[in-house]
């Protein structure tokens, strides 16, 4: 076959990737191999591919391309996330533009309209994975709304509420104004913001006097129902017990006391509006105080807030600071600096909102979780987030679990009566009749009668289960798949997901299955750009991966974003990187086709030859043992270095250089073969990250029959590695550059031979001598001697070597232009050591400056001494 001059990444890429979907090259089936499993991070359906996504799934590419290649049964378990707050946020806005909204639809009329969305969007991000070389088992494709799934935690929740973990309460919870849900504290977002300190003036009932109370948020004050000091401040001891009146409301509340509130801060009075502070929820909940509640669902003011009713909330500031003002109750504004919690899904500023919701019991669940990790069941990479992982779950929380969103799992509890308690929980309608009859009494209810909780469960009671779920292992939790595959192998995720869902994965794991649900977990850094910021849409300062493929080839981009991503380490990326990547491409095609291009004869092998392939077989191994080790400890990082540099240092600046034929003359067969061995084996080890051209290669070296493929070669054993070759290969290698160098500087050409001499016994093979004569051009090698007259002299360890100078350039030549050298750096040095001697210049420079100077100082000295050394030797 012809070999193409260039390497095309693009027709590569989409020749193998469909060949291998032809042939199932990624289908994983229980076997009696060993399984290695990895479950996708299940992306959003909303989701675009972006720089992150690119670093977790070539990772999570290359633990399974290599565990193939280790003849393990491979299993990479793709899928998607249904993202309730994020899609429900997408179709609203798609019915917007179309002129109809939510609350004019049925639950029925708007899934129907979630659902199209979601297949004509859903799979984009699936599809972008493919152009990436995502060895996924596509077959196993699963969606978190898909009829197993959804089953799957319809019937988890039902066991949780029968245990007594899911139950009914009454609390404060984070509320989204804009998606009108819940959302977790993981889900809140804190920032710092520059905000307003509003002094204003409770007076007593007889405007004798009054106490300034200190808010950021007037606009809460229709909800105020007591003013709170500290029971020990001295300035408000003896106002404990009596009332002010809450400005613009005109309502009465008691002044209490409680040791929650600090004197220092503020004017030490604080408002309490138990409806929207859940610190002031507490206070009221110790004083027994009334709750009044001025906000709606959508952030808008209530009829508490009176005149202001209707608006904004962040209006209604504005307004009501106004009317403070104009009635004289507003002392004063400061400019203040707080942290406001926004919403990870929508960005609107979050409202501390009571509500009743469902909830699970996390301190039972969390136990074991943590014990897994601090015990090592569970390997977290790096260690440096154990932690981190530790606080989280010692100060775990009820987990809030209902979400006020259609689009998801409906919660699975049915309402057949007017008392808090008349509900049941079922896996379905017909079975929560059945229940409701046995609790009620009243064997007369029907279908009609019971009406299903409106509420979807949070996204991530669906994703908790995501290990098990995806081999059936809650529904069917004795099936061969789930008792194959499970536990996973390795998780590769994000650090900030650690909690709320690698954590909650543990814990449904001993649960479920009692056991762990993967043993490690390979924690990604953050892909950032030069200035060191996060890549975004929102800064602009993210590629397009897609564009970033088409520009390099997916290797090329693989290979970029690898070579600098340690685990919990950050990514410094730069496009230079997917370049480097690129030619890295060209560099192996190039290596390729040198080989395929020599002409094979049935001669002698050369002894440099046979001494290059002993050499790098030992090489080969030694770097074989180190990338399998960084492997193993998911340094990929470091593994792939390891391989780039075996390549393009190693196998193509040095063995292609000591076994390539003289220009026009074939190369033995003996080596030729070893060659193609070397290079076939140096393919399997790249695969892992260099998908399509590895396979690409491989398929030309030696035309294989239909449904062969590299991804199911061997991964090579490490053999014994011989050091004694290795130290005479580093000696060759030195002196070559030396000898090299050493014509670089004389204006030598290479085609001129030159001696070479050493001091003592050289301890090298025929065959590396004759390397060293080949590559070097050197004549001959004479030791132990010391040549006549003037020669060029270096060390190497402690080995002295010469090359004479006589023959090889001109000597009067060489002299002019070491004096001419030499005046030109002793002028330097005199110019350095005035500015230096300068009292003036060294105390008022900067220190770094100084140093600078310092150091050219130094270096003209040795240069100068190095000049005069040859200039001796020239005589």
């Amino acid at each position: 076959m012809e070999i193409p001059s260039k390497y095309n990444p693009g027709e590569a890429e989409s020749k193998w990737y469909q060949y291998w979907l032809d042939n199932n090259c990624f289908r994983s089936v229980p076997d009696d191999r060993d399984p290695f499993v990895i479950t996708i991070p299940p992306p959003n359906v909303t989701g675009v591919l972006h720089m992150g996504h690119m670093l977790n799934n070539t990772i999570q590419d290359g633990l399974v391309r290599r565990a193939r290649l280790l003849g393990k049964n491979a299993c990479w378990v793709p899928g998607t996330d249904h993202a309730s707050i994020a899609t429900e946020a997408k179709v609203v806005a798609k019915l917007k533009e179309q002129g109809i909204n939510k609350a004019d639809l049925s639950r029925e009329e708007f899934l129907k309209h979630a659902w199209e969305w979601t297949d004509k969007h859903g799979g984009i991000i699936l599809e972008q994975l493919k152009k990436l070389g995502a060895s996924c088992d596509w077959e196993r494709t699963a969606f978190t709304l898909d009829e197993s799934r959804y089953e799957s935690v319809i019937q988890t929740f039902v066991d949780l509420h029968n245990k007594g973990l899911v139950y009914r309460g009454y609390r404060m919870v984070n509320w989204d104004p804009e998606a009108q849900t819940t959302v977790s504290d993981e889900e809140v977002n804190h920032k710092e913001v520059n905000s307003k300190l509003y002094f204003m003036r409770y007076y007593t009932e007889d405007k004798a006097s009054y106490l300034t109370v200190a808010t950021t948020r007037p606009e809460t004050i229709f909800g105020d129902v007591a003013v709170c000091v500290n029971p020990n401040d001295e300035r408000y001891k003896n106002l404990i017990g009596t009332t002010v009146i809450v400005p613009i409301v005109n309502r009465e509340v008691t002044i209490i006391a409680d040791e929650y509130v600090d004197p220092e801060f503020g004017t030490g009075c604080l408002k309490i509006t138990p409806a929207h502070d859940i610190n002031d929820k507490e206070i009221g909940d110790r004083h027994q105080l009334e709750i009044i509640d001025a906000l709606n669902s959508d952030g808008t003011m209530n009829a508490h807030a009176m005149q202001f009713a209707g608006l904004d909330r962040f209006a209604a500031r504005k307004a009501v600071a106004k009317e403070l003002e104009a009635q004289g109750l507003l002392e004063k504004v400061e400019e203040y600096k707080t942290s406001v919690g926004t919403s990870e899904r929508t960005g609107a500023v979050i409202e501390p909102r009571l509500s009743e919701q469902w909830f699970l019991k996390m301190k039972d669940l969390s136990q074991p979780a943590l014990d897994a990790v601090l015990n090592e069941e569970v390997k977290l990479i790096p260690e440096k987030f154990i932690n981190t992982y530790r606080h989280w779950m010692e100060n775990v929380r009820d987990w809030c679990i209902s979400r006020q969103l259609w689009w998801g799992h409906q919660i699975p509890a049915w309402y057949f009566g007017s008392g808090r308690e008349d509900y049941v929980v079922a896996n379905n309608a017909a079975a929560a009749l059945e229940l409701a009859r046995e609790k009620s009494g009243n064997a007369d209810l029907t279908a009609a009668d019971l009406k299903q909780d409106p509420d979807a469960l949070d996204t991530w009671f669906s994703s908790w289960l995501w290990p098990i779920s995806v081999f059936d292992g809650i529904r069917n939790p004795d099936n061969e798949e789930i008792n194959y595959y499970y536990p996973t192998d390795v998780l590769v995720t994000a650090p900030e997901i650690l909690f709320f869902w690698v954590a909650r994965m543990i814990m449904a794991g001993y649960e479920y299955r009692g056991k762990r649900p993967f043993e490690f977990v390979y924690l990604t850094g953050i892909v950032r750009d030069k200035q060191g910021r996060k890549m975004s849409k929102s800064l602009g300062n993210s590629p397009d991966p897609i564009e970033l493929i088409g520009k390099f080839g997916a290797d090329g981009v693989r290979v970029g974003m690898l070579l600098t991503s340690p685990a919990g380490n950050d990514l410094p990326f730069d496009e230079d990187l997917c370049l480097q990547g690129r030619n890295f491409s060209n560099k192996v095609w190039n290596a390729f086709r040198l080989i395929k291009g020599w002409e094979i004869a049935e001669i002698e092998q050369p002894s440099a030859s046979k001494a290059a392939i002993e050499w790098f077989n030992s090489r080969f191994a030694e770097a074989l043992a180190s990338i399998n080790d960084s492997m193993d400890k998911f340094r990929l990082s470091e593994a792939l270095m390891t391989a780039y540099k075996l390549v393009w240092d190693d196998f193509c600046a040095w063995y292609l250089e000591m076994i390539k034929p003289a220009y026009g003359s074939p190369i033995d067969s003996a080596t030729y073969q070893a060659t193609t061995a070397i290079l076939e084996k140096l393919l399997v080890v790249l695969h892992p990250f260099t998908p399509f051209l590895t396979e690409e290669i491989w398929q030309y070296l030696e035309p294989r029959k239909t449904g062969e493929t590299i991804m199911y070669a061997q991964w090579p054993t490490v053999a014994t590695v011989d050091e004694t070759k290795l130290k005479h290969f580093n000696l060759v290698a030195a002196l070559v550059t030396e000898v090299r160098n050493f014509r670089n500087e004389k204006g030598l050409s290479p085609k001129e031979a030159v001696k070479l001499y050493a001091k003592s016994e050289l301890e090298l093979s025929a065959g590396f001598s004759a390397a060293l004569m080949k590559m070097a051009n050197v004549s001959e090698v004479v030791a132990p001697a010391t040549p006549e007259g003037q020669a060029f002299g270096f060390v190497i360890g402690k080995l002295e070597f010469a090359i004479p100078m006589e023959g090889n350039i001109d000597i009067a030549a060489e002299i002019e232009k070491l004096q001419e050298e030499l005046r030109y750096t002793e002028g330097f040095l005199n110019m350095v050591n005035k500015k230096l001697s300068n009292e003036k210049f060294v105390s008022g420079a900067p220190e770094k400056v100084v140093a600078i100077e310092k150091k050219k100082q130094q270096d003209a000295i040795e240069k100068i001494a190095a000049i005069k050394s040859q200039l001796a030797v020239l005589g």
